[in-house]
Protein backbone atom coordinates (compact mmCIF):
# COMPACT_ATOMS: atom_id res chain seq x y z
CA UNK A 1 0.00 0.00 0.00
CA UNK A 2 1.37 3.80 -0.60
CA UNK A 3 2.08 5.91 2.12
CA UNK A 4 0.79 9.29 2.35
CA UNK A 5 4.00 10.77 1.25
CA UNK A 6 3.78 8.60 -2.38
CA UNK A 7 -0.03 9.70 -2.87
CA UNK A 8 0.12 13.05 -1.43
CA UNK A 9 1.66 16.14 -2.98
CA UNK A 10 0.99 19.87 -2.68
CA UNK A 11 1.87 20.68 -6.20
CA UNK A 12 0.76 18.79 -9.12
CA UNK A 13 0.75 19.94 -12.90
CA UNK A 14 -2.00 18.64 -15.33
CA UNK A 15 -4.58 20.34 -18.25
CA UNK A 16 -1.65 23.18 -18.59
CA UNK A 17 -2.49 24.57 -15.04
CA UNK A 18 -0.35 24.65 -11.77
CA UNK A 19 -2.04 22.64 -9.26
CA UNK A 20 -1.74 23.36 -5.11
CA UNK A 21 -3.37 21.93 -2.35
CA UNK A 22 -4.43 24.64 -0.17
CA UNK A 23 -2.88 23.86 3.03
CA UNK A 24 -4.75 26.87 4.87
CA UNK A 25 -7.85 24.11 5.11
CA UNK A 26 -6.09 21.11 6.37
CA UNK A 27 -6.77 18.83 7.82
CA UNK A 28 -10.54 19.49 7.42
CA UNK A 29 -10.69 19.97 4.10
CA UNK A 30 -8.43 19.24 1.09
CA UNK A 31 -9.34 21.48 -1.40
CA UNK A 32 -7.31 22.24 -5.03
CA UNK A 33 -6.29 25.79 -6.52
CA UNK A 34 -5.76 25.92 -10.46
CA UNK A 35 -3.18 28.60 -11.45
CA UNK A 36 -3.09 29.87 -14.90
CA UNK A 37 -0.83 33.30 -14.01
CA UNK A 38 2.04 33.86 -12.16
CA UNK A 39 1.01 36.73 -10.18
CA UNK A 40 -1.63 34.59 -8.67
CA UNK A 41 1.17 32.04 -7.89
CA UNK A 42 3.05 34.80 -6.06
CA UNK A 43 0.12 35.50 -3.82
CA UNK A 44 -0.78 32.25 -2.83
CA UNK A 45 2.77 31.49 -1.97
CA UNK A 46 3.03 34.39 0.48
CA UNK A 47 -0.45 33.37 1.62
CA UNK A 48 0.08 29.89 2.68
CA UNK A 49 -1.36 28.16 0.54
CA UNK A 50 1.82 26.76 -0.77
CA UNK A 51 4.64 26.63 2.49
CA UNK A 52 7.87 24.91 3.28
CA UNK A 53 11.02 25.93 1.58
CA UNK A 54 11.85 23.16 -0.99
CA UNK A 55 7.50 22.78 -1.76
CA UNK A 56 7.81 26.86 -2.84
CA UNK A 57 11.02 26.36 -4.86
CA UNK A 58 9.28 23.58 -7.13
CA UNK A 59 5.98 25.97 -6.93
CA UNK A 60 8.39 29.05 -8.28
CA UNK A 61 9.50 26.86 -10.96
CA UNK A 62 6.40 25.87 -12.89
CA UNK A 63 5.27 29.85 -11.66
CA UNK A 64 7.77 30.73 -14.00
CA UNK A 65 6.15 28.35 -16.82
CA UNK A 66 3.22 30.33 -16.75
CA UNK A 67 4.96 33.54 -16.95
CA UNK A 68 6.55 32.72 -20.03
CA UNK A 69 3.56 31.76 -21.61
CA UNK A 70 1.74 34.83 -20.60
CA UNK A 71 4.74 36.68 -21.80
CA UNK A 72 5.21 35.46 -25.10
CA UNK A 73 0.78 36.07 -25.65
CA UNK A 74 1.13 39.10 -24.13
CA UNK A 75 4.70 40.48 -25.93
CA UNK A 76 5.65 37.78 -28.68
CA UNK A 77 9.38 38.21 -29.60
CA UNK A 78 9.65 40.93 -26.72
CA UNK A 79 8.96 38.18 -24.20
CA UNK A 80 12.00 37.41 -22.72
CA UNK A 81 11.72 41.59 -21.32
CA UNK A 82 8.20 40.99 -20.33
CA UNK A 83 9.29 38.25 -17.98
CA UNK A 84 11.27 40.56 -15.91
CA UNK A 85 8.60 42.06 -13.67
CA UNK A 86 6.45 39.22 -12.92
CA UNK A 87 9.52 37.51 -11.77
CA UNK A 88 10.33 39.85 -9.55
CA UNK A 89 6.92 39.79 -8.14
CA UNK A 90 8.02 36.06 -7.68
CA UNK A 91 11.00 36.37 -6.05
CA UNK A 92 9.69 39.10 -3.26
CA UNK A 93 6.84 36.98 -2.16
CA UNK A 94 9.01 35.25 0.53
CA UNK A 95 12.61 36.55 1.61
CA UNK A 96 13.91 33.90 3.88
CA UNK A 97 13.02 30.58 1.52
CA UNK A 98 16.59 30.67 -0.70
CA UNK A 99 14.95 27.88 -2.35
CA UNK A 100 12.22 30.53 -4.40
CA UNK A 101 15.15 32.24 -5.63
CA UNK A 102 17.07 29.14 -6.40
CA UNK A 103 14.44 27.94 -8.90
CA UNK A 104 13.98 31.34 -10.36
CA UNK A 105 17.59 31.31 -10.93
CA UNK A 106 17.64 28.32 -12.78
CA UNK A 107 14.03 28.45 -14.57
CA UNK A 108 15.76 31.80 -16.01
CA UNK A 109 19.12 30.25 -17.48
CA UNK A 110 16.74 27.94 -18.99
CA UNK A 111 14.26 30.39 -20.76
CA UNK A 112 17.63 32.91 -21.69
CA UNK A 113 18.94 30.38 -23.81
CA UNK A 114 15.76 29.78 -25.87
CA UNK A 115 15.46 31.77 -28.56
CA UNK A 116 13.17 34.95 -28.81
CA UNK A 117 11.12 33.56 -31.81
CA UNK A 118 9.07 31.03 -30.43
CA UNK A 119 7.51 30.32 -26.39
CA UNK A 120 10.04 28.52 -23.98
CA UNK A 121 6.98 27.27 -22.46
CA UNK A 122 7.83 23.64 -22.87
CA UNK A 123 11.85 23.85 -22.28
CA UNK A 124 10.43 25.28 -18.94
CA UNK A 125 7.76 22.84 -18.42
CA UNK A 126 10.57 19.94 -18.79
CA UNK A 127 12.87 21.64 -16.32
CA UNK A 128 9.91 22.88 -13.72
CA UNK A 129 9.38 18.94 -13.53
CA UNK A 130 13.16 17.44 -13.52
CA UNK A 131 13.14 20.15 -10.35
CA UNK A 132 10.16 18.73 -9.02
CA UNK A 133 11.51 14.99 -9.30
CA UNK A 134 14.74 15.74 -8.24
CA UNK A 135 13.32 17.36 -5.01
CA UNK A 136 11.07 13.83 -4.40
CA UNK A 137 14.87 11.88 -4.83
CA UNK A 138 16.75 14.05 -2.60
CA UNK A 139 14.72 13.87 -0.14
CA UNK A 140 14.56 9.87 -0.11
CA UNK A 141 18.06 9.84 0.06
CA UNK A 142 18.06 12.15 2.90
CA UNK A 143 15.93 10.16 4.69
CA UNK A 144 18.07 7.19 4.31
CA UNK A 145 21.22 8.82 5.21
CA UNK A 146 19.33 10.49 8.56
CA UNK A 147 18.21 7.76 9.79
CA UNK A 148 21.51 6.08 9.81
CA UNK A 149 22.03 8.15 12.60
CA UNK A 150 19.84 7.03 14.70
CA UNK A 151 19.99 4.64 16.97
CA UNK A 152 16.98 1.74 17.56
CA UNK A 153 14.21 2.52 19.50
CA UNK A 154 14.48 6.17 19.21
CA UNK A 155 12.06 9.24 20.27
CA UNK A 156 12.35 12.18 18.30
CA UNK A 157 10.74 15.86 18.52
CA UNK A 158 9.69 17.90 15.35
CA UNK A 159 9.04 21.44 14.98
CA UNK A 160 6.72 22.94 11.75
CA UNK A 161 6.02 20.29 8.96
CA UNK A 162 8.75 19.70 6.94
CA UNK A 163 6.98 16.51 5.10
CA UNK A 164 5.40 15.60 2.32
CA UNK A 165 3.71 18.66 2.39
CA UNK A 166 6.60 20.99 2.66
CA UNK A 167 8.60 19.25 -0.10
CA UNK A 168 7.89 17.71 -4.03
CA UNK A 169 6.93 14.91 -1.62
CA UNK A 170 8.37 12.91 0.95
CA UNK A 171 9.42 15.29 3.57
CA UNK A 172 12.88 16.48 4.61
CA UNK A 173 12.32 16.58 8.42
CA UNK A 174 10.17 13.99 7.99
CA UNK A 175 11.55 12.21 5.48
CA UNK A 176 14.18 11.18 7.81
CA UNK A 177 11.19 10.31 10.37
CA UNK A 178 9.48 8.31 7.99
CA UNK A 179 12.38 6.39 7.16
CA UNK A 180 13.51 5.52 10.32
CA UNK A 181 10.27 4.63 11.52
CA UNK A 182 10.47 1.72 8.85
CA UNK A 183 13.71 0.93 9.83
CA UNK A 184 12.65 0.50 13.48
CA UNK A 185 15.20 3.86 14.80
CA UNK A 186 12.33 5.72 15.42
CA UNK A 187 9.04 4.65 18.36
CA UNK A 188 7.38 7.73 18.55
CA UNK A 189 7.32 11.09 17.38
CA UNK A 190 6.34 14.42 19.60
CA UNK A 191 4.92 17.16 17.22
CA UNK A 192 5.06 21.16 18.27
CA UNK A 193 1.91 22.45 17.71
CA UNK A 194 3.79 25.44 15.84
CA UNK A 195 2.30 28.85 16.78
CA UNK A 196 0.88 30.62 15.38
CA UNK A 197 -0.14 29.06 11.86
CA UNK A 198 0.31 25.46 13.51
CA UNK A 199 1.19 23.53 11.37
CA UNK A 200 2.43 20.87 13.30
CA UNK A 201 -0.72 20.75 14.97
CA UNK A 202 -2.88 20.72 11.64
CA UNK A 203 -0.03 19.52 9.10
CA UNK A 204 2.15 17.35 10.69
CA UNK A 205 0.24 15.49 13.01
CA UNK A 206 -2.11 14.61 10.03
CA UNK A 207 0.70 13.17 7.92
CA UNK A 208 2.38 10.79 10.41
CA UNK A 209 -1.58 9.66 11.39
CA UNK A 210 -2.24 8.83 7.77
CA UNK A 211 1.23 6.83 7.93
CA UNK A 212 0.33 5.36 11.46
CA UNK A 213 3.43 6.53 12.92
CA UNK A 214 2.80 6.99 16.81
CA UNK A 215 2.80 10.71 17.73
CA UNK A 216 2.16 13.00 20.50
CA UNK A 217 1.01 16.69 19.75
CA UNK A 218 1.86 19.33 22.33
CA UNK A 219 2.25 22.84 22.88
CA UNK A 220 5.18 24.66 21.75
CA UNK A 221 6.28 25.73 25.45
CA UNK A 222 6.24 21.64 26.44
CA UNK A 223 8.97 21.10 24.77
CA UNK A 224 11.32 21.92 27.52
CA UNK A 225 9.64 19.90 30.29
CA UNK A 226 9.59 16.85 27.48
CA UNK A 227 13.09 17.44 27.22
CA UNK A 228 13.83 17.79 31.30
CA UNK A 229 12.18 14.00 31.37
CA UNK A 230 14.66 11.96 29.71
CA UNK A 231 12.25 11.21 26.33
CA UNK A 232 13.97 12.44 23.66
CA UNK A 233 16.95 11.23 21.49
CA UNK A 234 16.52 13.51 18.19
CA UNK A 235 15.13 17.29 17.27
CA UNK A 236 14.55 16.95 13.75
CA UNK A 237 13.75 19.95 11.63
CA UNK A 238 13.94 21.38 7.84
CA UNK A 239 15.05 24.80 7.08
CA UNK A 240 13.86 27.88 5.00
CA UNK A 241 17.49 28.87 4.78
CA UNK A 242 21.40 27.66 5.70
CA UNK A 243 24.68 29.79 5.59
CA UNK A 244 27.71 29.12 4.90
CA UNK A 245 28.86 28.65 7.89
CA UNK A 246 25.96 26.38 8.88
CA UNK A 247 23.74 28.61 10.51
CA UNK A 248 20.04 27.58 9.94
CA UNK A 249 17.12 29.92 9.76
CA UNK A 250 14.31 27.69 10.50
CA UNK A 251 10.51 28.57 11.72
CA UNK A 252 10.71 30.08 14.86
CA UNK A 253 10.77 28.40 17.57
CA UNK A 254 13.23 25.83 16.21
CA UNK A 255 16.43 28.11 17.81
CA UNK A 256 14.70 27.68 21.31
CA UNK A 257 14.57 24.38 20.78
CA UNK A 258 18.07 24.14 19.92
CA UNK A 259 19.02 26.02 23.28
CA UNK A 260 16.71 23.43 25.26
CA UNK A 261 18.50 20.33 23.52
CA UNK A 262 21.99 22.11 24.43
CA UNK A 263 20.83 21.83 28.02
CA UNK A 264 19.50 18.80 27.75
CA UNK A 265 21.96 16.53 26.04
CA UNK A 266 19.53 15.98 23.00
CA UNK A 267 20.57 15.87 19.69
CA UNK A 268 19.66 18.58 16.87
CA UNK A 269 19.46 17.12 13.39
CA UNK A 270 18.53 19.53 10.15
CA UNK A 271 17.59 17.90 7.16
CA UNK A 272 17.68 20.64 4.08
CA UNK A 273 18.87 19.51 0.00
CA UNK A 274 21.80 21.09 -1.18
CA UNK A 275 19.44 24.02 -2.63
CA UNK A 276 18.80 25.32 0.65
CA UNK A 277 22.07 26.18 1.54
CA UNK A 278 23.14 30.13 0.77
CA UNK A 279 26.59 30.02 0.42
CA UNK A 280 26.57 33.60 -0.44
CA UNK A 281 25.45 34.14 2.99
CA UNK A 282 28.46 34.25 5.52
CA UNK A 283 26.66 33.43 8.76
CA UNK A 284 23.11 33.84 10.11
CA UNK A 285 23.59 37.13 10.82
CA UNK A 286 22.80 38.29 7.08
CA UNK A 287 19.47 35.73 6.67
CA UNK A 288 16.50 38.65 6.40
CA UNK A 289 13.66 37.38 8.69
CA UNK A 290 10.45 37.68 7.18
CA UNK A 291 8.13 39.81 9.64
CA UNK A 292 4.14 38.06 9.39
CA UNK A 293 1.03 40.29 9.41
CA UNK A 294 0.24 40.63 13.49
CA UNK A 295 -3.15 39.49 12.80
CA UNK A 296 -1.82 35.76 12.77
CA UNK A 297 -1.01 36.42 16.57
CA UNK A 298 -3.89 38.05 17.42
CA UNK A 299 -6.47 35.94 15.67
CA UNK A 300 -7.45 32.24 16.20
CA UNK A 301 -9.40 30.77 12.87
CA UNK A 302 -10.52 35.02 12.08
CA UNK A 303 -11.31 35.10 16.07
CA UNK A 304 -9.53 38.02 17.49
CA UNK A 305 -8.31 36.80 20.94
CA UNK A 306 -5.99 39.77 21.98
CA UNK A 307 -6.91 43.53 22.59
CA UNK A 308 -7.30 45.45 20.42
CA UNK A 309 -4.19 48.08 18.90
CA UNK A 310 -1.46 45.51 20.93
CA UNK A 311 1.45 46.26 19.18
CA UNK A 312 2.95 42.73 17.45
CA UNK A 313 5.71 41.04 16.63
CA UNK A 314 5.55 38.23 14.34
CA UNK A 315 8.72 37.08 13.01
CA UNK A 316 7.96 33.93 11.00
CA UNK A 317 11.92 32.24 11.58
CA UNK A 318 14.82 32.28 13.81
CA UNK A 319 18.31 31.42 13.22
CA UNK A 320 19.86 28.81 15.22
CA UNK A 321 23.55 28.91 15.16
CA UNK A 322 25.70 25.87 13.93
CA UNK A 323 27.30 25.85 17.32
CA UNK A 324 23.95 24.30 18.09
CA UNK A 325 23.26 21.42 15.05
CA UNK A 326 24.82 18.03 15.86
CA UNK A 327 23.95 17.09 12.23
CA UNK A 328 23.20 19.38 8.86
CA UNK A 329 21.77 16.29 6.48
CA UNK A 330 21.97 16.52 2.10
CA UNK A 331 21.40 14.82 -0.54
CA UNK A 332 25.03 14.84 -1.30
CA UNK A 333 26.11 14.15 2.44
CA UNK A 334 25.80 14.40 6.15
CA UNK A 335 27.89 17.39 7.97
CA UNK A 336 28.73 16.54 11.48
CA UNK A 337 29.06 19.46 13.77
CA UNK A 338 28.79 22.10 10.87
CA UNK A 339 31.06 24.91 10.70
CA UNK A 340 32.61 27.15 7.31
CA UNK A 341 34.97 24.59 7.44
CA UNK A 342 32.79 21.20 7.79
CA UNK A 343 30.41 22.64 5.05
CA UNK A 344 33.11 23.04 2.72
CA UNK A 345 33.26 19.32 1.37
CA UNK A 346 28.93 20.25 0.42
CA UNK A 347 29.65 23.32 -1.47
CA UNK A 348 32.07 21.28 -3.47
CA UNK A 349 29.39 19.27 -4.62
CA UNK A 350 26.79 22.30 -5.24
Amino acid sequence: MQSISEMIQPIKWHSEQLHLLDQRLLPLQQVWLGFDYPEDVSNAIREMVVRGAPAIGVTAAYAVVLAAREAWNKAGINWKQAMIEPLAKLAASRPTAVNLTWAIEKMTAVYLNQPETYSAEAALLEAAIEIHQHDIRSNQTMGKLGADLIDADSTVLTHCNAGALATGGFGTALGVIRQGFADDKIKHVYVDETRPWLQGARLTAWELMQDNIPCTLQADVAAAALMASGQIDWIIVGADRIAANGDVANKIGTYSLAVLAKYHQVKVMVVAPLSTIDWQTASGKQIPIEQRPSSEVTHVANQQIAPEGINVVNPAFDVTPAELINAIVTEAGVVLSPSTSTMKNLHKQN
